[in-house]
């Protein structure tokens, strides 16, 4: 049951990258950004955009910004296997609204 399920993951994941293959530019690692950090991450944080090789990425606190940039290159890497553009770096920015969860994952 294994091998049939590998498969369609497989699939699956050629389709999503060649999705984000094709955004428009700039788009492809903000779309990119859930994929790689998770749902429970991306509950509480939001890709803003991407410029010149950053991906800034809107965070609830200082404590989610501090998590985030221990497990940044981690995302980078994920976030650079299925878009066109590399991501050199993420910019945690903290949300000036406060709109965003407050709770760690």
């Amino acid at each position: 049951m294994t091998r049939p399920m590998e498969h369609v993951g497989s699939g699956l994941e050629k389709i999503v990258a060649s999705s984000l293959r094709r955004a428009p530019a700039g788009e492809g690692p903000v779309l990119a950004w859930p994929l790689a950090c998770g749902h429970a991450v991306s509950k509480r944080t939001r890709a803003l955009d991407f410029a010149q090789g950053i991906l800034r990425v809107e965070v609830p606190d200082v404590g989610w910004r501090s998590e985030l940039r221990s497990l940044a290159p981690q995302y980078v890497a994920v976030i650079n296997r299925y878009v066109g553009e590399a991501v050199k770096r993420i910019e945690f920015v903290i949300s000036a609204s406060g709109s965003l969860g407050k709770s760690l994952p």
